[in-house]
């Protein structure tokens, strides 16, 4: 059941930028005082990647249909934040995660660029990319999340940043499956999804 149109509408997605961009602020000053005091590269490599998909967001297309579920819009705006909880432990199980962070980020911009001004928040039918990254799995941008929050929680090892971890990667999956609901609709999604078989891991997902 769809809800009022008033969901997609100009209003409230500034106000959902707005809030997220208050808390990204918060999250990029917390991790850019913890460079300055550790001198580790990995939290200036966060700020950079989120600092991409806000750029990308602002001048995102506008989609020819847009999902006006209450639940794709919670889903989408609670999965975006999420990360934002994840806070410099400077300890870690595994250090040396940190090199699943640069792929993560790696994959993550790869993922941007390959979608360009098609990248959205709420789930939309925009252009339908299906070429760079997107010839390999359907959601390379979901992957890179994923394997980032995987570096992160193991290099900064925390209660709260597991459960922000395991909180934040069970409401991408979410949004994940919400959004190929939505987007199966469209008969060229259709066949996308048959010629590219994979979510966000080869041969597994």
């Amino acid at each position: 059941m769809n809800a009022s149109p008033i969901l997609a509408s100009r209003t409230v997605s500034v106000l959902a930028t707005a809030a997220l961009a208050s808390v990204w602020l918060l999250f990029s000053v917390a991790h850019a005082r913890a460079f300055n005091a550790t001198g580790d590269w990995a939290y200036l490599l966060f700020v950079a990647s989120e600092t991409l998909v806000a750029a990308l967001f602002m001048l995102r297309s506008e989609p020819a249909a847009v999902s006006h579920s209450p639940l794709d819009w919670a889903l989408a705006i609670a999965s975006t934040g999420a990360p934002f909880f994840f806070a410099p432990s400077g300890e870690g199980l595994l250090p040396a995660a940190r090199v699943l962070i640069v792929a993560g980020v790696l994959l993550q911009i790869g993922g941007l660029l390959s979608l360009n001004r098609s990248f959205g928040l709420v789930a939309a039918r925009r252009q339908i990319k299906t070429t760079g990254l997107y010839r390999w799995i359907r959601h390379p941008l979901y992957a890179s999340y994923l394997l980032s929050y995987a570096g992160y929680v193991l290099s900064n090892s925390s209660l709260g940043n597991a459960v922000t971890c395991l909180l934040a990667s069970l409401l991408l999956l979410a949004r994940l499956a919400r959004e190929e609901s939505f987007l199966s609709r469209d008969s060229e999604y259709l066949l996308y999804m048959r010629r590219v078989k994979y979510r966000i891991l080869p041969m597994v997902f």
